[in-house]
């Protein structure tokens, strides 16, 4: 059989533990063409730019 605890643990002490498994926001930057915002280091989903280059083919649903 595994060890148990000796003594329930305050609910105080589990918060303390657990202050560091908040879920924090994404941070979103602004795309330099089109300003749209986007996700840090990928490229933009509106226009495929990405590091002063078009890095991806984006076409719009009009011309599918």
């Amino acid at each position: 059989m595994p060890p148990l605890p000796k003594r329930k643990y305050p609910k105080a002490r589990q918060g303390k533990r657990r202050s560091h498994l908040a879920l924090k926001p994404t941070a979103l930057t602004r795309c330099p063409q089109c300003r749209a915002p986007r996700l840090p280091h990928v490229a933009c989903k509106t226009c495929g730019f990405y590091r002063r280059a078009d890095a991806v083919d984006v076409r719009s649903k009009t011309a599918e």
